[in-house]
């Protein structure tokens, strides 16, 4: 009967170190929620306003080369020269920036705030272009001087094969050699000849004389 007994608490005890595995370490402490690997995570609020850094940067170098242009001279002085003008010759009551055209300043102070960063944005962004422009030219330079040298190889290479195949002009020498060389042994051939041969000639006029 004693193991029947014994059976109960150990389950209990099995099932409450099971439980207190389960449970959270504190008493206050909730599940924490797991992140998946496999899903991408949800987008975070941002206080900021979110833009575009491309479309911005082109926007920027717009107003870069606008404002680096002869037409935008022209506009702003003749802006400058109506305003000055207007504020000057006009009603008092139609006047909204009499002299000394505070407001005229305030304005132009305005535009150099904001033409400098445009134009350092799209000096940036024109540096960033050569730099990429400059490294695309380096490795090209680096694969045309490889592919020289590689030329350069292979025709040294074919100079060193052809040094050693017959050619026409080597043929033609060894020709002409080999002609002059048997045309000398003709000749001496013939000298001995004329040497040798008399005396059998007179043998052969001897017997035909019998």
């Amino acid at each position: 009967m004693a193991p029947e007994r014994e059976t109960p608490a150990r389950d209990r005890a099995s099932s409450g170190a099971a439980a207190r595995d389960r449970a959270p370490s504190g008493a206050t402490a909730a599940p924490r929620p797991r992140a998946r690997l496999d899903q991408p995570r949800p987008p975070r609020r941002r206080l900021l306003p979110e833009w575009d850094p491309e479309a911005f940067g082109r926007l920027s170098e717009r107003i870069a080369r606008f404002l680096g242009t002869g037409r935008f001279i022209v506009w702003m002085t003749i802006v400058i020269v109506v305003w000055v003008l207007w504020n000057i010759f006009a009603p008092t009551a139609l006047r909204f920036d009499s002299y000394p055209f505070i407001f005229l300043t305030l304005m132009l102070s305005l535009q150099a705030s904001y033409a400098a960063p445009l134009i350092l944005l799209a000096q940036n962004r024109q540096d960033d272009r050569d730099r990429v422009n400059l490294e695309q030219d380096r490795k090209q330079n680096e694969r045309s001087i490889a592919d020289t040298e590689y030329l350069t190889r292979e025709i040294a290479a074919l100079r060193m094969g052809l040094g050693e195949v017959a050619t026409r002009d080597w043929i033609r020498s060894e020709l002409q050699d080999l002609m002059k060389e048997l045309e000398d042994r003709g000749h001496l051939d013939g000298e001995r000849g004329h040497a040798v041969f008399p005396a059998e000639r007179s043998r052969r006029r001897d017997a035909d004389d019998r």
